[in-house]
């Protein structure tokens, strides 16, 4: 190599200027807690959730991937669309209306793992939310539905969130009028409580 053709590319390198990092990318893949059932704009868990990361320093894009209604299947059967953008991470909320429909647990969990399965060899970063059931919906199905998020998040080495509804289940003034779908005071607990476990997730990202 050449002084001048070291001069020249010192030169290039000091017009390009400094590299620009990008944000990192999330992808809430979930049902209608994530998509925002019944919210004013603006005010849904993706955008919230964003909020709070630029305000904890963290530039961060939450893309809102949501379906109102969807189950675990859906969900399955989305995932190659919804990650066509390449997310950085991905937070997984499915299952809640797999229960709702009294779908057998070991179908939600066969279509959780697939999901899993998919981000672990994209080497994505995940945060799996767990659900939990409805006790009128007998001690049988209550036992195997609570058993299949802590299963999976051991199996496949993932951060962790329980219970999205967590402090917010069964407040009135944290719901909407259903009583199934958090308010906007609803869903700023859940991000407040659910961050930590966000930027665990976020540490797990490579640059």
């Amino acid at each position: 190599m050449t002084l001048r053709f070291k001069l020249a590319l010192v030169a290039a390198l000091l017009l390009a200027g400094p590299a620009i990092a990008k944000p990192v990318h999330i992808l809430a893949l979930g049902s209608s807690l994530t998509q925002g059932y019944g919210l004013p704009p603006g005010t849904e868990f993706p955008v919230q959730l964003q909020a709070a990361l630029k305000a904890s320093g963290i530039d961060a894009v939450v893309d809102n991937a949501g379906v109102s209604g969807d189950t675990s299947s859906g969900g399955l059967s989305r995932l190659d669309w919804s990650l066509a953008d390449h997310p950085d991470a991905v937070i997984i909320e499915l299952g809640s209306n797999d229960m709702l429909r009294g779908i057998p647990p070991e179908i939600t969990e066969k279509n959780l793992r697939a999901i899993l399965s998919t981000l672990q060899k994209d080497h994505v970063a995940v945060l799996l939310v767990g659900m939990m059931a409805q006790r009128n919906l007998g001690a049988d199905y209550v036992r195997q539905f609570d058993a299949i998020y802590p299963r999976l998040a051991k199996d496949y080495h993932v951060i962790f969130y329980p219970f999205w509804l967590d402090g917010v289940a069964m407040n009135p003034r944290l719901n909407q009028a259903d009583g199934m779908h958090p308010n906007p005071a609803g869903v700023k607990i859940i991000v407040a409580r659910m961050l930590p476990d966000v930027k665990k997730m976020l540490a797990q990202v490579k640059p």
